[in-house]
């Protein structure tokens, strides 16, 4: 049935609403038998830049709009997903093109073995089985919804992306666990899933390969950094800033949030704006990631809420000893354990267009799958092997969590919320109406104590092997020949071998919270969190440049120092703040590198030095000479010992600083970063002082938007990733990308945001670029929360449906 769309609305906020009922039904498939798709009416109303806020009067409808609306926008998106976790790759696209798990390319016949043995579909149901009836309905309304779109679109009509692509299918509430799923083993397994699809049983006994991997493992000849830049665990790609600030420091004395998430621009950790409501249950807008039911940050008529990736690790390995002769036989206080196989079959289209069935073996364990990472000294040997316990496999709780949090009233209520264990690898800042703020690292985490650490340490060579991963990479390595070092089980814990929420790392305060993906221990300086297993973070060690910056910015808005009006908090001042786009890196070095080219007879190095004298030392767009310095400094931040004032762990956020320019090897280095950043730059065909506007945007089909804001090495808050420069200029993939702001007046929640990508991935909908204009010009959104703002919007569209 054609659907028909009712569009205006009077300047009174009275609609004129009237919209056709769209009817049908689902054909559900084998894992959707007991999820019905029938009585389901919800109420779809498009505000400007396409934000859809969907009313229903139960949960299954409310999230049938929602699945509707979010088909509508990224139905490529979700489908080409769908695909990943059902480990289909090979058969549709073929075995050799790569696909994006836990934000790093792999091929597909990686992809898709992995998926098929680590994802337990009996485990999932089983978990979501255990869920509240209400996360239950929000998922059977979403998978009605999208199968709906389907049904109402026809495949000619689709997106160009998946237009008549035999690939996009009805998705069954089997599909909806597995992408819920990879979501939660991102931090994990995902990130480790090249290394448990290469673990293959040594040769047998007596081959020249098997003497050589006998041996013991050279662990000063590994290359951690290597390691870590390949694996992204302890430094992410992804990260966030988030602020929240109480009644102490904000100038009505109220709650105000400020949510800076940093996330890919394309696949499916795309954020996604909604604003859902349930009268008299739930009332909640934000953004939810890709294709959940709920609002992941973003807030209600009382609360504000906002994440930051955690340094809290998600899963230890377990180093094996194995039984002699029998690489998969492994001991556990002397006893032999049988590894058990497991093999799964996947399909592989070949070039020719024929299509052949593969295998792949896996090897699991009482602790999880057997991996193998030689270059990270972890080879699966005659005597060694290596397994992971991941804290969040059949992690099925999110959804409850995420409800919670949305229907919360306070902060308590947040912390209710997510003391279920349902948040993955994030930490939770929040604040309310009433002007209490928060942060807490309450998420899913193995229960390791310090005295654990090193009471479960490897022995003999391995020891040293494991203090240099913990180090370098994040990962933890526990002796797996004694039970005793299993993880601990706490009765306290809603979920067994999980650090209990009330150990956890928690702050409430009533001037502000802060992080910027440190650890907790800097959350406020007058308050360091400490005493907690370094399993959930380190302290006292360098903070990323963007923890420093953000606390410095806070520190002189609140002392009155930063040039805006008062010395308090509100919504334009923490916009301001935060789009300044001031830049630390070259605050901290850029004078010492100028005093140092005073006397250079170097051509090159006077060139760069005298444009970078026009540079603000700022990343907007007309900041002139900033992508020279960005080229300079991502080579100059990596040289050993470069500051010339080292890291004081009483001073955190002021140390680091200077070039150590009196060392002559130092010298000599910076001086080569300087050179090779001007002919990058030359050669990508820029100016030396071009300006970050003319050198750093996005193609859109109107044209190039501009883009401000700068890197994580340079330690600008609003951060942007990109690709090094070449004749396409500075490239961004990651970064800003849902941003709110929200503080409470008597009427309720006064939210501004920006997607900065937009709601669609279509690149032909007007709804993929249009907020990207705005984050160029620096201009906000306003949100319509209220029934009368929503109502009052002019370019209201309003779609019914029922099923």
């Amino acid at each position: 049935m054609k659907q028909r769309i009712v569009r205006g609305a009077t300047a009174l906020g009275g609609a004129v609403l009237a919209a056709a009922s769209l009817g049908g039904c689902a054909t559900a498939g084998s894992d959707s038998a007991n999820w019905s798709e029938s009585g389901l009416n919800a109420e779809i109303r498009r505000t400007a830049y396409g934000i859809p806020h969907i009313k229903a009067n139960d949960y299954a409808s409310l999230a049938f709009g929602m699945g509707y609306a979010y088909a509508q926008d990224n139905v490529c998106l979700m489908a080409d997903q769908v695909v990943t976790v059902s480990g289909d790759r090979s058969r549709v696209f073929g075995p050799d093109e790569s696909t994006e798990v836990s934000f790093k390319r792999i091929k597909n016949s990686e992809s898709d073995p992995f998926f098929r043995a680590i994802i337990d579909d009996d485990a999932l149901r089983a978990g979501y089985a255990q869920a509240s009836p209400e996360a239950r309905e929000l998922l059977r309304g979403y998978i009605a919804g999208y199968n709906r779109y389907l049904r109402d679109t026809p495949p000619a009509q689709r997106p160009a992306g998946c237009r008549n692509a035999d690939w996009v299918r009805p998705i069954t509430a089997i599909d909806m666990f597995r992408l819920a799923e990879e979501k939660s083993i991102q931090a994990s397994a995902g990130a480790l899933a090249a290394g448990i699809v290469a673990a293959v049983p040594p040769r047998a006994a007596g081959s020249a390969k098997t003497a050589q991997q006998a041996g013991a493992v050279d662990v000063a000849s590994i290359d951690f950094e290597a390691v870590n830049n390949d694996l992204q665990l302890l430094d992410p790609p992804i990260g966030s800033n988030g602020w929240a600030f109480g009644k102490e420091a904000t100038t009505n004395g109220r709650g105000l949030l400020l949510g800076n998430p940093h996330f890919p621009w394309t696949t499916t950790n795309r954020f996604f704006e909604a604003h859902l409501t349930v009268p008299g249950k739930l009332d909640v807008m934000g953004a939810s990631i890709a294709s959940f039911p709920i609002i992941s940050i973003g807030f209600n008529k009382d609360v504000a809420w906002t994440h930051t990736v955690s340094t809290a690790r998600r899963f230890t390995l377990y180093e094996l000893k194995l039984a002699e002769g029998d690489p998969t036989t492994y001991l556990v206080d002397g006893a032999p354990r049988k590894m058990t196989p497991r093999t799964v079959s996947y399909a592989a289209k070949l070039p020719d267009g024929r299509t052949e069935q593969r295998s792949h073996t896996f090897y699991m364990t009482e602790y999880g799958p057997v991996l193998s990472m030689p270059s990270a000294g972890l080879p699966w040997s005659a005597q060694k092997a290596y397994a992971l316990r991941d804290a969040n496999r059949n992690n099925t709780r999110s959804v409850d969590t995420w409800l919670d949090i949305g229907r919360a009233r306070d902060v308590a209520g947040i912390h209710t919320a997510i003391g279920r264990l349902g948040i993955p690898w994030v930490n939770t800042i929040a604040t309310d109406r009433e002007g209490r703020a928060m942060l807490a690292d309450v998420s899913v985490a193995p229960n390791v104590s310090a005295a654990m650490l090193k009471q479960c340490a490897p022995a003999g060579d391995s020891a040293a092997l494991a203090a240099k991963l913990m180090q370098g990479t994040g990962m933890v390595l526990l002796d797996g020949t004694r039970a005793s070092c299993n993880w601990t089980v706490d009765a306290a814990s809603p979920v067994p071998g999980l650090v209990a929420p009330n150990a956890m790392p928690v702050l409430v305060r009533d001037d502000y919270v802060a992080n910027s993906n440190d650890s907790s221990w800097l959350s406020n300086p007058s308050q360091k969190l400490t005493g907690f297993s370094p399993v959930l973070g380190p302290t006292e060690v360098v903070q990323r440049l963007r923890t420093r910056v953000g606390l410095m910015e806070i520190g002189r808005r609140l002392s009155g120092e930063d040039g805006l009006p008062g010395n308090r908090f509100d919504v334009p001042s923490l916009q301001a703040v935060l789009f300044r786009d001031r830049n630390l890196s070259g605050e901290l070095v850029l004078d010492d590198l100028l005093n140092a080219c005073l006397d250079t007879k170097d051509a090159d190095l006077s060139d760069g030095c005298t444009a970078l004298r026009k540079w603000d030392r700022h990343s907007n767009l007309d900041s002139r000479a900033a992508p020279l310095f960005r080229e300079f400094w991502m080579r100059a931040s990596k040289i050993p010992k470069v500051y010339a004032v080292e890291f004081n762990p009483t001073d955190p956020v002021n140390t680091p600083r200077g070039l150590r320019m009196r060392d002559e090897s130092v010298r000599t280095e910076v001086f080569k970063a300087l050179k090779d950043a001007v002919r990058a730059m030359r050669t990508a065909g820029f100016a030396l002082d071009a300006p970050l506007g003319q050198v750093q945007a996005a193609a859109a089909p109107t044209g190039r938007i501009a883009l401000h804001g700068g890197e994580e090495y340079e330690g600008v808050l609003n951060k942007l990733q990109s690709t090094p420069v070449s004749d396409k200029g500075l490239q961004v993939y990651f970064g800003t990308s849902y941003v709110q702001t929200v503080g409470f007046d008597e009427q309720g929640p006064v939210a501004e945001a920006l997607l900065v990508y937009g709601q669609s991935v279509d690149q032909q909908s007007p709804h993929a670029f249009d907020q990207m204009a705005e984050y160029s010009a620096k201009r906000w959104v306003r949100l319509p929360f209220s029934e009368r703002a929503i109502a009052a919007d002019p370019q209201l569209k309003v779609t019914r449906l029922s099923q």
